[in-house]
């Protein structure tokens, strides 16, 4: 199946309440989905014959400062197809449901976004930080984030090295 015909499908399955604008004319196809029909998108783009996209191959969250995206790629062994699920969050109140129940490998990618980026979501089973102390303040990949100076007495700000030597710059004959 082609993109093209892929997000036709989609398109037709789904009316513009659900799936709000779609692309194939990128690298890969996309689709932006209403935040609060996620999970019923997934489920459904996973199990129905004609997608199977069995594989959550990764899911990431971008902070645009209006709103925090969320991208769910998507991979389909059984056709080698492959879509990009976008939905936004609301950045003050930023909760989305989870989706490890359709795709358990979304257990830690979830716990990624919360922690980097304070997305919360609702039915996760284990909600919490997985690279940060749980008593880190803030989340660094917003972009508000404001590094305190320090952190249980350690200095968090980064010295630059200086009276470093130049590296010589190469030209092209040099190469040869």
């Amino acid at each position: 199946m082609t993109a093209q015909a892929m997000l036709s499908q989609l398109t037709e399955q789904f009316d513009e309440s659900i799936v709000l604008e779609s692309s194939h004319e990128e690298l890969h196809p996309w689709v932006r989905v209403h935040p609060e029909k996620i999970q019923e998108f997934l489920s459904f783009v996973k199990n129905h014959a004609d997608f199977s996209f069995d594989f959550l191959r990764s899911l990431a969250g971008v902070d645009y400062q209006q709103y925090i995206e969320i991208n769910y790629i998507l991979f389909s062994y059984a056709h080698g197809h492959e879509l990009i699920v976008k939905t936004q969050v609301n950045i003050e109140q930023p909760f989305i449901s989870s989706v490890e129940k359709i795709w358990p490998a979304a257990n830690w990618y979830e716990r990624e976004v919360f922690d980097l980026l304070g997305v919360s979501f609702k039915g996760h089973s284990d909600m919490r930080r997985i690279l940060l102390p749980d008593d880190w303040e803030g989340h660094p990949l917003r972009k508000n984030y404001r590094e305190k100076k320090e952190y249980r007495g350690v200095s968090t700000q980064r010295e630059y090295l200086t009276g470093m030597p130049e590296l010589p710059t190469l030209s092209p004959e040099d190469a040869s």
